[in-house]
C-alpha cells in the first residue's frame, strides 16, 4: 500500500446572523478537509484546527513528501514533515496542517487492519463519553445576557450536563451574563468559562475572583497562551482552576506549560497539536505533570469523530475507584455542514455521544455535501 494522492476540501458557508468570541469575529464557518488516496482505493480523513485557506497551502505543500509513502509508517511520516519545516514551523500552521495529515493517515491504518482508531491506540476504555455544550457568542443585534441565558436553558433542556460560555468582553457584562446563565441552568449542572484570551493579567484575576461565587468548574484561556508567567499567577491569585492548551502545539509547545504547572487542566486540540502521533506524547506529559487533559474540539464531524476515537482510548485515572471520565466539547454554534460531511451524523442523546466502533475514525463521508458546501468565493 502507497500513498498516491492529498487532496484538500475547503468547506464555506456564510452566517446570517455573525458571532464573536472575544478575539474572533465569525461571519462564515469555514473548514478545510485533508483527504489521502492510497493505490489500493483506500482514503483516510482529516481536519485542520485554524485557518482554512493557509491549511490548505501548508498540506498540498507537504504532499510530495507523502506521494510514494507507505501510510502505515504514522511515525516516520510524522518525523519527516515535521523535520521538513522545522526551521521556520516548529508551531502554527505547519503543525495544524500535519495534524490533519496525520488524522487521516491513522484513518488508513484502522481501515487496512479492520479497527477503529481507538483500538490501535491501545484499546477502548468507553464506548459513549458526556459531552459538554460549547456556545455562548456576542451575536449581532441582540441583547447577550438574554441571549445566552436562553441558549443555556436550551442546553439544559437538551440533557447536557455542563457548558461553556464565551467571556472576555468587559468583567461587568461578563459577570451579568455568568450570573443569568447560572440562573437559567440551576446549581447541578457545571458551567465553565472561556475568556479566548480576551483579559490582561488584572482583569482576570479580578473576574476570577468574582466569578468563583458561580461555581465555575474552569477560566479557559484568560489571557494571551504565550504568557505562562500571567497564567502561573493567575493560579495562584484567583480560586478558579485555569484551562488552556488549544493554541499550544506539539510536545515542546505543551512542555514548560505542564512542567511550571501552568494550567489545572490541558486541552490540547488532535487537529492542531500533531494528531493522534503527537497527542499520545502530550497526554503522556500531562500524565506524568498530574494534569488533567480535556480534548478542545472545533471542526465537523471529521473533527468529532477522531477526538471520540481518542476519547475512547484515553487511560483513566489508576488512583480512584470511580475515575474521572473524559468530556466531549460539543459546539453548538449554527455550521450546516458541520454534520452534513458524514453519512451518519454523530449526535447527542441527552448529552451522552456514543463512540463510532467501525474501522478508522468510524464514519464516512458524504461527497455530496463536500460538492455542496465547497467554498466559492473569498
Amino acid at each position: 500500500m502507497k500513498i498516491a494522492e492529498v487532496h484538500t476540501h475547503l468547506l464555506d458557508h456564510r452566517l446570517e446572523v455573525p458571532f464573536e468570541s472575544a478575539s474572533m469575529r465569525f461571519d462564515r464557518r469555514t473548514h478545510v478537509l485533508v483527504e489521502i488516496v492510497c493505490d489500493d482505493g483506500t482514503v483516510g480523513w482529516g481536519e485542520c484546527l485554524g485557518p482554512a485557506g493557509p491549511n490548505a497551502a501548508i498540506v498540498k505543500a507537504y504532499a510530495a513528501r507523502l506521494v510514494g509513502k507507505n501510510p502505515l509508517e504514522t511515525e516516520k511520516i510524522w518525523a519527516d514533515l515535521y523535520n521538513a519545516l522545522r526551521d521556520q514551523g516548529q508551531r502554527g500552521l505547519t503543525i495544524t496542517a500535519l495534524s490533519g495529515i496525520d488524522v487521516a493517515l491513522w484513518d488508513i491504518k484502522g481501515k487496512a487492519l479492520g479497527q477503529p482508531v481507538s483500538m490501535l491506540l491501545g484499546g477502548r476504555f468507553r464506548d459513549s463519553v458526556r459531552a459538554y455544550a460549547t456556545g455562548s457568542f456576542r451575536r449581532d443585534g441582540v441583547d447577550r445576557v438574554s441571549d445566552n441565558a436562553e441558549e443555556a436553558a436550551g442546553h439544559r433542556a437538551a440533557g447536557f450536563h455542563a457548558m461553556k460560555i464565551k467571556i472576555g468582553f468587559g468583567i461587568a457584562e461578563d459577570l451579568r451574563v455568568i450570573a443569568a446563565v447560572r440562573e437559567a441552568i440551576g446549581p447541578d449542572m457545571r458551567l465553565m468559562i472561556d475568556g479566548n484570551h480576551g483579559y490582561d493579567t488584572l482583569e482576570a484575576i479580578e473576574l476570577g475572583r468574582r466569578a468563583h461565587a458561580f461555581d465555575i468548574d474552569w477560566f479557559e484561556e484568560p489571557v494571551v497562551p504565550e504568557h505562562l508567567s500571567a497564567y502561573r499567577e493567575l493560579r495562584s491569585r484567583q480560586p478558579i482552576p485555569i484551562a488552556g492548551g488549544e493554541t499550544w502545539h506539539t510536545r515542546w509547545g505543551f512542555r514548560e506549560a505542564l512542567e511550571t504547572r501552568a494550567v489545572d487542566i490541558a486541552q490540547p486540540d488532535l487537529c492542531g497539536c500533531g494528531g493522534f502521533t503527537e497527542m499520545r506524547r502530550i497526554a503522556d506529559q500531562a500524565a506524568l505533570h498530574g494534569v488533567r487533559l480535556v480534548p478542545h474540539v472545533w471542526g465537523t464531524a471529521i473533527q468529532i469523530a477522531a477526538s471520540l476515537q481518542w476519547m475512547a482510548a484515553m487511560v483513566p485515572s489508576p488512583v480512584r475507584r470511580d475515575p474521572i471520565e473524559p468530556i466531549l466539547e460539543f459546539d453548538r454554534t449554527h455550521n450546516p455542514f458541520r454534520q452534513a460531511v458524514i453519512t451518519a451524523p454523530i449526535e447527542h442523546e441527552g448529552g451522552v455521544v456514543a463512540i463510532p466502533d467501525a474501522p478508522g475514525l468510524g464514519i464516512e463521508v458524504n461527497r455530496d455535501a463536500l460538492a455542496e458546501f465547497a467554498l466559492k468565493e473569498v
